[in-house]
Protein backbone atom coordinates (compact mmCIF):
# COMPACT_ATOMS: atom_id res chain seq x y z
CA UNK A 1 0.00 0.00 0.00
CA UNK A 2 1.20 3.27 -0.81
CA UNK A 3 1.93 5.66 2.10
CA UNK A 4 0.25 9.04 1.32
CA UNK A 5 2.33 12.09 3.11
CA UNK A 6 -0.46 14.71 4.54
CA UNK A 7 -0.28 18.07 4.01
CA UNK A 8 -1.27 21.20 5.94
CA UNK A 9 -2.17 23.75 3.23
CA UNK A 10 -3.78 26.42 5.21
CA UNK A 11 -1.02 26.28 7.55
CA UNK A 12 1.12 27.15 4.70
CA UNK A 13 -1.17 29.99 3.45
CA UNK A 14 -1.87 31.30 6.57
CA UNK A 15 2.08 32.29 7.51
CA UNK A 16 2.12 34.42 4.45
CA UNK A 17 -0.25 36.79 5.31
CA UNK A 18 0.77 40.27 6.72
CA UNK A 19 -1.74 41.79 9.32
CA UNK A 20 -1.21 45.05 10.96
CA UNK A 21 -3.11 48.34 12.04
CA UNK A 22 -3.07 51.40 10.71
CA UNK A 23 -4.32 53.72 7.79
CA UNK A 24 -4.86 51.04 4.58
CA UNK A 25 -1.84 51.32 2.37
CA UNK A 26 -1.28 52.99 -1.23
CA UNK A 27 -1.69 49.85 -2.87
CA UNK A 28 -4.45 48.27 -1.33
CA UNK A 29 -6.83 46.62 -3.63
CA UNK A 30 -10.24 46.77 -1.52
CA UNK A 31 -10.58 48.96 1.41
CA UNK A 32 -13.65 48.00 3.53
CA UNK A 33 -15.55 50.55 5.65
CA UNK A 34 -18.00 49.65 8.74
CA UNK A 35 -21.10 51.17 8.18
CA UNK A 36 -24.52 51.63 10.70
CA UNK A 37 -28.11 52.47 9.63
CA UNK A 38 -28.01 55.75 10.85
CA UNK A 39 -24.18 56.90 11.18
CA UNK A 40 -22.36 59.46 9.07
CA UNK A 41 -20.90 57.21 5.93
CA UNK A 42 -16.96 57.92 4.86
CA UNK A 43 -16.84 60.41 2.38
CA UNK A 44 -14.57 58.21 0.34
CA UNK A 45 -17.88 56.26 -0.32
CA UNK A 46 -19.54 58.92 -2.23
CA UNK A 47 -22.58 57.55 -1.41
CA UNK A 48 -25.40 59.02 0.72
CA UNK A 49 -28.45 56.54 2.99
CA UNK A 50 -30.47 56.92 0.95
CA UNK A 51 -28.04 55.60 -1.95
CA UNK A 52 -27.14 52.96 -0.32
CA UNK A 53 -30.75 52.09 0.59
CA UNK A 54 -31.71 52.62 -3.59
CA UNK A 55 -28.91 49.41 -4.02
CA UNK A 56 -30.82 47.18 -1.55
CA UNK A 57 -27.84 48.07 1.13
CA UNK A 58 -29.34 48.80 4.61
CA UNK A 59 -26.26 48.45 6.27
CA UNK A 60 -27.39 45.19 8.43
CA UNK A 61 -24.81 42.67 10.10
CA UNK A 62 -22.77 41.35 7.57
CA UNK A 63 -24.41 42.87 4.51
CA UNK A 64 -21.62 43.95 2.03
CA UNK A 65 -21.88 46.58 -1.01
CA UNK A 66 -18.93 46.59 -3.34
CA UNK A 67 -18.55 50.14 -5.35
CA UNK A 68 -15.79 49.27 -7.95
CA UNK A 69 -13.50 52.31 -9.10
CA UNK A 70 -10.78 53.03 -11.18
CA UNK A 71 -7.70 54.41 -10.49
CA UNK A 72 -8.20 53.45 -7.30
CA UNK A 73 -9.12 50.27 -4.57
CA UNK A 74 -12.27 49.51 -4.71
CA UNK A 75 -14.96 50.21 -2.09
CA UNK A 76 -17.11 47.78 0.08
CA UNK A 77 -19.33 48.95 2.62
CA UNK A 78 -19.56 46.63 5.32
CA UNK A 79 -22.83 46.34 7.48
CA UNK A 80 -22.17 46.07 11.05
CA UNK A 81 -25.94 47.08 12.40
CA UNK A 82 -27.13 49.40 14.81
CA UNK A 83 -24.22 50.67 17.73
CA UNK A 84 -26.42 49.65 20.58
CA UNK A 85 -26.50 46.01 19.38
CA UNK A 86 -23.01 46.17 17.68
CA UNK A 87 -21.00 43.21 19.84
CA UNK A 88 -17.56 41.48 19.22
CA UNK A 89 -19.28 38.15 17.12
CA UNK A 90 -20.66 40.56 15.22
CA UNK A 91 -17.66 42.77 14.02
CA UNK A 92 -15.84 39.39 13.88
CA UNK A 93 -18.63 38.25 10.69
CA UNK A 94 -18.36 41.49 9.93
CA UNK A 95 -14.42 41.46 8.31
CA UNK A 96 -15.21 37.76 7.45
CA UNK A 97 -17.88 39.11 5.01
CA UNK A 98 -15.22 41.84 3.83
CA UNK A 99 -12.86 39.29 2.62
CA UNK A 100 -15.67 37.69 1.16
CA UNK A 101 -16.76 40.42 -0.88
CA UNK A 102 -13.36 41.05 -2.07
CA UNK A 103 -13.31 38.51 -4.44
CA UNK A 104 -9.87 38.29 -5.83
CA UNK A 105 -8.68 41.32 -3.81
CA UNK A 106 -5.21 40.39 -1.95
CA UNK A 107 -4.35 43.50 -0.13
CA UNK A 108 -7.11 44.40 2.00
CA UNK A 109 -7.98 47.07 4.88
CA UNK A 110 -10.94 47.29 6.70
CA UNK A 111 -11.78 51.05 8.75
CA UNK A 112 -14.20 51.28 11.96
CA UNK A 113 -15.05 54.74 13.32
CA UNK A 114 -14.03 54.53 16.70
CA UNK A 115 -17.08 56.16 17.25
CA UNK A 116 -18.94 53.02 16.73
CA UNK A 117 -17.33 51.41 19.06
CA UNK A 118 -17.48 53.67 21.45
CA UNK A 119 -21.16 54.34 21.35
CA UNK A 120 -21.27 50.04 21.68
CA UNK A 121 -18.71 49.81 24.64
CA UNK A 122 -16.59 47.98 22.98
CA UNK A 123 -12.95 47.97 24.04
CA UNK A 124 -10.73 48.35 21.29
CA UNK A 125 -8.10 46.20 21.89
CA UNK A 126 -11.12 43.50 21.57
CA UNK A 127 -11.98 45.03 18.86
CA UNK A 128 -8.96 44.40 16.89
CA UNK A 129 -8.96 41.15 18.02
CA UNK A 130 -12.33 39.76 16.59
CA UNK A 131 -11.70 41.43 13.34
CA UNK A 132 -8.56 39.84 12.74
CA UNK A 133 -9.90 36.65 13.22
CA UNK A 134 -12.64 37.16 11.27
CA UNK A 135 -10.33 38.12 8.48
CA UNK A 136 -7.86 35.27 8.89
CA UNK A 137 -10.59 32.51 9.31
CA UNK A 138 -12.57 33.88 6.06
CA UNK A 139 -9.08 33.49 4.24
CA UNK A 140 -9.08 29.69 4.65
CA UNK A 141 -9.86 26.88 1.96
CA UNK A 142 -8.99 23.44 1.37
CA UNK A 143 -6.86 23.59 -1.25
CA UNK A 144 -4.75 20.23 -0.70
CA UNK A 145 -5.78 18.26 -3.62
CA UNK A 146 -6.70 20.58 -6.20
CA UNK A 147 -3.89 21.16 -8.81
CA UNK A 148 -5.02 24.40 -9.86
CA UNK A 149 -7.05 26.31 -6.88
CA UNK A 150 -9.89 28.56 -8.03
CA UNK A 151 -9.26 30.92 -4.95
CA UNK A 152 -7.94 34.41 -4.44
CA UNK A 153 -4.98 34.72 -2.19
CA UNK A 154 -5.00 37.28 0.82
CA UNK A 155 -1.50 38.95 1.12
CA UNK A 156 -2.09 41.30 3.79
CA UNK A 157 -4.84 43.20 6.21
CA UNK A 158 -5.07 46.41 7.31
CA UNK A 159 -7.06 47.46 10.04
CA UNK A 160 -7.71 51.39 11.24
CA UNK A 161 -9.62 51.89 14.12
CA UNK A 162 -8.74 55.65 13.87
CA UNK A 163 -5.16 55.23 15.69
CA UNK A 164 -2.85 53.22 16.71
CA UNK A 165 -1.52 51.60 20.47
CA UNK A 166 1.74 49.95 20.86
CA UNK A 167 -0.07 46.65 22.23
CA UNK A 168 -1.49 46.40 18.78
CA UNK A 169 1.14 44.09 17.28
CA UNK A 170 1.18 41.85 19.76
CA UNK A 171 -2.75 41.39 19.92
CA UNK A 172 -2.53 40.78 15.95
CA UNK A 173 0.39 38.24 17.04
CA UNK A 174 -2.19 36.66 19.82
CA UNK A 175 -4.64 36.25 16.84
CA UNK A 176 -2.36 34.40 14.63
CA UNK A 177 -1.48 32.14 17.55
CA UNK A 178 -4.82 31.10 17.34
CA UNK A 179 -5.77 31.48 13.77
CA UNK A 180 -3.30 28.70 13.59
CA UNK A 181 -4.82 26.68 15.70
CA UNK A 182 -7.84 26.85 14.02
CA UNK A 183 -6.44 26.52 10.16
CA UNK A 184 -4.34 23.42 11.48
CA UNK A 185 -7.53 21.48 12.77
CA UNK A 186 -9.46 22.42 9.24
CA UNK A 187 -6.66 20.99 7.49
CA UNK A 188 -6.82 17.90 8.99
CA UNK A 189 -10.07 17.66 9.25
CA UNK A 190 -11.34 18.29 5.78
CA UNK A 191 -8.23 15.62 4.41
CA UNK A 192 -10.18 12.74 2.20
CA UNK A 193 -9.79 9.06 4.79
CA UNK A 194 -7.62 7.94 2.44
CA UNK A 195 -4.73 10.21 2.40
CA UNK A 196 -5.14 10.74 6.32
CA UNK A 197 -5.01 7.72 8.27
CA UNK A 198 -4.24 7.11 11.92
CA UNK A 199 -0.84 6.49 11.17
CA UNK A 200 -0.55 9.48 9.14
CA UNK A 201 -1.95 12.08 11.80
CA UNK A 202 0.94 10.53 14.16
CA UNK A 203 3.09 11.61 11.46
CA UNK A 204 1.75 15.16 11.37
CA UNK A 205 1.87 15.30 15.26
CA UNK A 206 5.38 14.61 15.42
CA UNK A 207 6.48 17.12 12.43
CA UNK A 208 3.80 20.08 14.53
CA UNK A 209 5.87 19.09 18.00
CA UNK A 210 9.13 19.62 16.62
CA UNK A 211 7.80 23.04 15.10
CA UNK A 212 5.73 24.10 17.97
CA UNK A 213 7.52 22.89 20.78
CA UNK A 214 5.51 20.19 22.71
CA UNK A 215 7.18 16.61 22.81
CA UNK A 216 4.71 13.68 20.82
CA UNK A 217 4.58 9.68 21.96
CA UNK A 218 3.04 7.60 19.89
CA UNK A 219 1.61 4.08 20.70
CA UNK A 220 0.69 1.23 18.04
CA UNK A 221 -1.10 -1.78 18.18
CA UNK A 222 1.01 -3.65 19.71
CA UNK A 223 1.84 -0.91 22.85
CA UNK A 224 -2.07 -0.51 22.50
CA UNK A 225 -2.55 -4.14 23.52
CA UNK A 226 0.37 -3.54 26.39
CA UNK A 227 -1.16 -0.86 27.78
CA UNK A 228 -4.88 -2.84 28.02
CA UNK A 229 -6.31 0.10 25.30
CA UNK A 230 -9.59 -2.12 24.57
CA UNK A 231 -11.81 -0.04 23.67
CA UNK A 232 -9.41 1.41 21.18
CA UNK A 233 -8.32 -1.87 19.94
CA UNK A 234 -12.17 -3.59 19.80
CA UNK A 235 -13.13 -0.06 17.25
CA UNK A 236 -10.08 -0.64 15.38
CA UNK A 237 -10.70 -4.70 15.14
CA UNK A 238 -12.49 -4.33 11.41
CA UNK A 239 -9.78 -2.07 10.22
CA UNK A 240 -6.25 -2.61 7.76
CA UNK A 241 -5.24 0.22 9.27
CA UNK A 242 -3.37 0.46 12.47
CA UNK A 243 -4.88 1.77 15.29
CA UNK A 244 -2.62 5.09 16.81
CA UNK A 245 -2.78 6.80 20.44
CA UNK A 246 -0.78 9.82 19.84
CA UNK A 247 -0.14 11.45 23.35
CA UNK A 248 1.11 15.23 23.16
CA UNK A 249 2.60 16.74 25.92
CA UNK A 250 3.20 20.54 26.81
CA UNK A 251 5.54 22.05 29.53
CA UNK A 252 5.92 25.40 30.27
CA UNK A 253 9.06 26.94 31.65
CA UNK A 254 8.71 27.35 35.79
CA UNK A 255 6.36 25.94 37.69
CA UNK A 256 3.19 24.94 35.68
CA UNK A 257 -0.01 26.85 36.96
CA UNK A 258 -2.10 23.03 36.72
CA UNK A 259 -2.03 20.14 34.99
CA UNK A 260 -4.79 20.17 32.36
CA UNK A 261 -5.08 16.81 29.82
CA UNK A 262 -7.15 16.63 26.94
CA UNK A 263 -8.50 14.05 24.68
CA UNK A 264 -10.04 14.10 21.34
CA UNK A 265 -11.97 11.38 19.56
CA UNK A 266 -10.22 10.60 16.26
CA UNK A 267 -12.25 7.76 13.91
CA UNK A 268 -10.41 8.84 10.69
CA UNK A 269 -13.55 7.15 9.20
CA UNK A 270 -16.49 5.93 10.67
CA UNK A 271 -18.21 3.59 8.57
CA UNK A 272 -20.59 2.58 11.81
CA UNK A 273 -18.93 -0.69 11.25
CA UNK A 274 -21.32 -3.51 11.22
CA UNK A 275 -23.95 -1.09 12.22
CA UNK A 276 -23.70 0.00 9.29
CA UNK A 277 -24.09 3.60 8.67
CA UNK A 278 -26.84 4.91 5.57
CA UNK A 279 -24.95 5.96 2.22
CA UNK A 280 -26.42 9.56 2.64
CA UNK A 281 -24.96 12.86 2.81
CA UNK A 282 -23.84 12.35 6.04
CA UNK A 283 -21.89 9.46 5.53
CA UNK A 284 -19.30 11.27 3.13
CA UNK A 285 -19.06 13.50 6.51
CA UNK A 286 -17.60 10.62 8.06
CA UNK A 287 -14.17 11.52 7.16
CA UNK A 288 -14.44 14.25 9.67
CA UNK A 289 -15.33 12.13 12.84
CA UNK A 290 -11.85 13.03 13.68
CA UNK A 291 -12.59 16.64 14.40
CA UNK A 292 -12.25 16.41 17.85
CA UNK A 293 -8.54 15.09 17.97
CA UNK A 294 -7.99 17.56 15.25
CA UNK A 295 -8.86 20.28 17.90
CA UNK A 296 -6.49 18.98 20.06
CA UNK A 297 -3.59 18.79 17.79
CA UNK A 298 -4.21 22.47 16.56
CA UNK A 299 -4.27 23.66 20.31
CA UNK A 300 -1.26 22.71 21.30
CA UNK A 301 0.13 24.44 18.14
CA UNK A 302 -0.59 27.53 19.71
CA UNK A 303 0.29 26.89 24.00
CA UNK A 304 3.90 28.08 23.67
CA UNK A 305 3.52 30.66 22.01
CA UNK A 306 0.43 31.73 23.90
CA UNK A 307 2.57 32.09 27.00
CA UNK A 308 0.52 29.39 28.53
CA UNK A 309 1.85 28.81 32.03
CA UNK A 310 -0.37 25.03 32.73
CA UNK A 311 1.15 21.75 31.77
CA UNK A 312 -1.37 20.11 28.97
CA UNK A 313 -1.35 16.58 28.45
CA UNK A 314 -3.58 15.32 24.79
CA UNK A 315 -4.21 12.44 23.83
CA UNK A 316 -5.74 11.47 20.03
CA UNK A 317 -7.72 8.19 20.14
CA UNK A 318 -7.07 7.44 16.62
CA UNK A 319 -8.47 4.58 14.25
CA UNK A 320 -11.29 4.05 11.35
CA UNK A 321 -14.11 1.74 12.27
CA UNK A 322 -15.08 -0.42 9.32
CA UNK A 323 -17.12 -3.50 8.97
CA UNK A 324 -15.00 -7.00 7.94
CA UNK A 325 -14.67 -10.22 9.05
CA UNK A 326 -12.72 -9.15 11.84
CA UNK A 327 -14.86 -6.50 13.08
CA UNK A 328 -16.25 -6.14 16.63
CA UNK A 329 -19.44 -7.42 16.73
CA UNK A 330 -23.12 -6.26 18.37
CA UNK A 331 -22.87 -8.29 21.98
CA UNK A 332 -18.96 -8.20 22.24
CA UNK A 333 -17.67 -7.46 25.67
CA UNK A 334 -14.37 -5.01 25.13
CA UNK A 335 -12.28 -4.02 28.32
CA UNK A 336 -11.08 -1.07 28.62
CA UNK A 337 -7.71 0.37 30.27
CA UNK A 338 -9.21 1.12 33.75
CA UNK A 339 -10.17 -2.76 33.51
CA UNK A 340 -14.12 -1.39 33.40
CA UNK A 341 -15.90 -4.31 30.84
CA UNK A 342 -18.09 -2.44 28.13
CA UNK A 343 -21.00 -4.75 25.99
CA UNK A 344 -21.63 -3.54 22.45
CA UNK A 345 -24.63 -2.48 21.61
CA UNK A 346 -23.90 -0.67 18.83
CA UNK A 347 -20.77 -0.69 17.07
CA UNK A 348 -21.60 2.63 15.49
CA UNK A 349 -21.43 4.10 19.11
CA UNK A 350 -17.84 3.83 18.88
CA UNK A 351 -16.64 7.20 20.02
CA UNK A 352 -16.56 7.24 23.41
CA UNK A 353 -14.97 3.31 23.05
CA UNK A 354 -11.95 4.29 21.78
CA UNK A 355 -12.06 7.76 24.20
CA UNK A 356 -12.56 5.84 27.31
CA UNK A 357 -8.78 4.63 27.52
CA UNK A 358 -7.83 7.94 26.79
CA UNK A 359 -9.70 9.13 30.04
CA UNK A 360 -8.63 6.38 32.12
CA UNK A 361 -4.79 7.08 31.16
CA UNK A 362 -5.48 10.80 32.06
CA UNK A 363 -6.86 9.81 34.98
CA UNK A 364 -3.36 7.83 35.89
CA UNK A 365 -1.53 11.55 34.75
CA UNK A 366 -3.06 12.67 38.10
CA UNK A 367 -4.49 15.89 35.91
CA UNK A 368 -6.32 18.51 37.65
CA UNK A 369 -8.74 18.62 34.74
CA UNK A 370 -9.88 16.74 32.03
CA UNK A 371 -11.81 18.52 28.96
CA UNK A 372 -12.68 16.23 25.80
CA UNK A 373 -13.78 17.22 22.15
CA UNK A 374 -15.93 14.77 20.11
CA UNK A 375 -18.13 14.54 17.15
CA UNK A 376 -19.84 12.11 19.64
CA UNK A 377 -23.84 12.43 19.03
CA UNK A 378 -25.95 13.18 16.24
CA UNK A 379 -28.28 13.75 19.00
CA UNK A 380 -26.43 16.92 19.56
CA UNK A 381 -26.82 18.21 16.39
CA UNK A 382 -30.72 17.45 15.91
CA UNK A 383 -31.23 19.45 19.62
CA UNK A 384 -29.01 22.27 18.93
CA UNK A 385 -27.91 22.48 14.87
CA UNK A 386 -24.72 23.67 13.21
CA UNK A 387 -24.23 26.60 15.65
CA UNK A 388 -23.99 25.68 18.83
CA UNK A 389 -22.09 22.62 20.50
CA UNK A 390 -23.55 20.62 23.24
CA UNK A 391 -21.47 21.20 26.62
CA UNK A 392 -21.99 18.78 29.51
CA UNK A 393 -19.73 18.17 32.88
CA UNK A 394 -19.08 17.09 36.11
CA UNK A 395 -17.90 20.05 37.57
CA UNK A 396 -18.95 23.46 37.27
CA UNK A 397 -15.56 25.34 38.03
CA UNK A 398 -14.36 23.56 34.24
CA UNK A 399 -17.74 23.70 32.63
CA UNK A 400 -17.77 27.54 33.15
CA UNK A 401 -13.97 27.86 32.16
CA UNK A 402 -15.72 25.99 28.98
CA UNK A 403 -18.70 28.51 28.55
CA UNK A 404 -16.16 31.55 29.06
CA UNK A 405 -13.95 30.50 26.14
CA UNK A 406 -16.85 29.78 24.24
CA UNK A 407 -17.66 33.09 24.56
CA UNK A 408 -14.23 34.57 23.84
CA UNK A 409 -14.03 32.75 20.36
CA UNK A 410 -16.99 32.63 19.25
CA UNK A 411 -17.24 28.93 19.14
CA UNK A 412 -20.71 28.53 20.87
CA UNK A 413 -21.60 26.14 23.39
CA UNK A 414 -24.71 25.27 25.46
CA UNK A 415 -24.64 23.61 28.71
CA UNK A 416 -27.05 20.38 28.87
CA UNK A 417 -27.81 18.75 31.93
CA UNK A 418 -25.65 15.43 33.35
CA UNK A 419 -28.99 14.05 34.45
CA UNK A 420 -27.65 10.51 36.30
CA UNK A 421 -31.56 9.91 36.29
CA UNK A 422 -30.55 8.57 32.70
CA UNK A 423 -27.37 6.46 33.83
CA UNK A 424 -29.32 3.23 33.89
CA UNK A 425 -30.11 3.07 30.70
CA UNK A 426 -26.32 2.38 30.15
CA UNK A 427 -26.75 -0.84 32.64
CA UNK A 428 -25.72 -4.55 31.15
CA UNK A 429 -26.69 -7.57 32.10
CA UNK A 430 -23.34 -9.11 30.92
CA UNK A 431 -20.83 -6.42 31.76
CA UNK A 432 -20.18 -3.48 34.29
CA UNK A 433 -21.37 -0.82 31.50
CA UNK A 434 -22.87 -0.74 27.98
CA UNK A 435 -21.83 1.69 24.91
CA UNK A 436 -25.59 2.84 24.34
CA UNK A 437 -28.58 4.40 25.90
CA UNK A 438 -32.29 4.14 24.97
CA UNK A 439 -33.61 6.26 22.25
CA UNK A 440 -33.51 9.47 24.11
CA UNK A 441 -31.19 12.26 25.77
CA UNK A 442 -28.82 10.56 23.11
CA UNK A 443 -26.15 13.19 23.86
CA UNK A 444 -26.82 13.09 27.73
CA UNK A 445 -26.27 8.93 27.92
CA UNK A 446 -22.71 9.41 26.19
CA UNK A 447 -21.67 11.86 28.19
CA UNK A 448 -22.29 9.66 31.51
CA UNK A 449 -20.95 7.09 29.64
CA UNK A 450 -17.60 8.70 29.58
CA UNK A 451 -18.18 10.39 33.06
CA UNK A 452 -17.65 6.96 34.20
CA UNK A 453 -13.87 7.05 33.20
CA UNK A 454 -13.57 10.08 34.99
CA UNK A 455 -13.21 8.74 38.65
CA UNK A 456 -14.48 11.99 39.30
CA UNK A 457 -11.68 13.99 37.77
CA UNK A 458 -13.07 17.44 37.15
CA UNK A 459 -14.53 17.24 33.59
CA UNK A 460 -15.91 18.91 30.75
CA UNK A 461 -17.25 17.27 27.74
CA UNK A 462 -17.74 18.96 24.21
CA UNK A 463 -20.21 17.29 21.52
CA UNK A 464 -19.37 18.88 18.30
CA UNK A 465 -20.68 16.78 15.26
CA UNK A 466 -23.00 19.86 14.22
CA UNK A 467 -20.31 22.36 14.49
CA UNK A 468 -17.88 20.16 12.66
CA UNK A 469 -18.94 21.51 9.43
CA UNK A 470 -20.69 24.02 7.21
CA UNK A 471 -22.13 23.21 3.84
CA UNK A 472 -21.28 26.81 2.68
CA UNK A 473 -19.08 29.62 3.74
CA UNK A 474 -21.27 31.07 6.79
CA UNK A 475 -19.17 34.79 8.09
CA UNK A 476 -15.75 33.23 9.66
CA UNK A 477 -16.44 29.58 8.90
CA UNK A 478 -15.43 28.37 5.51
CA UNK A 479 -17.04 25.63 3.92
CA UNK A 480 -16.03 22.34 4.82
CA UNK A 481 -14.39 21.59 8.41
CA UNK A 482 -14.46 24.64 10.81
CA UNK A 483 -12.15 23.53 13.07
CA UNK A 484 -14.59 24.16 16.08
CA UNK A 485 -12.65 23.73 19.46
CA UNK A 486 -9.24 24.33 18.62
CA UNK A 487 -9.32 28.18 19.67
CA UNK A 488 -11.21 27.06 22.57
CA UNK A 489 -9.44 24.79 24.16
CA UNK A 490 -6.31 26.96 23.39
CA UNK A 491 -8.18 30.25 25.04
CA UNK A 492 -9.36 27.38 27.93
CA UNK A 493 -5.83 26.45 28.59
CA UNK A 494 -4.98 29.74 29.18
CA UNK A 495 -6.80 30.48 31.26
CA UNK A 496 -6.59 27.58 33.39
CA UNK A 497 -5.06 26.80 36.95
CA UNK A 498 -5.32 23.91 39.19
CA UNK A 499 -8.55 24.43 41.83
CA UNK A 500 -6.87 25.32 45.38
CA UNK A 501 -6.93 23.00 47.78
Amino acid sequence: MTRIRPTLPGLDALDSIRVWSGPATTDTDVVGFATTPDGDLPAELGLDHDALARAGYESKPSTTLRVPRTGGPDLVAVGVGAPTELTLDLLRDAAAALVRAAGRGTNLGLRVDPTTLDAAGLDRADALCVLAEGALLATYSYTGLVREPRTSTVESVTFDLGRTDDADAEVLADVKIAVRATVVARDLTNTPPGHLTATGIADIAVELGTRFGFDVEIADRAQLVELGCGGLLGVNQGSAQEPRMVTLRYRPDGTPSGRLGLVGKGIMYDSGGISLKPSDPMHLLMKMDMGGAAAVLGAFTGLRDAGVRAEVVGRLMCTDNMPSGTAYKLGDVLTARDGTTIEVRNTDAEGRLVMCDGFALAVEDEVDAIVDVATLTGAALISLGTEVAALLGNDDRVVALAEDAARTTGEKAWRLPLERAYRPQLDSQVADISNLGGPFAGTITAALFLDHFTAGTPWAHLDIAGTMQVEKDTAWRSRGATGYGARLLLDLAKRFTAPRA
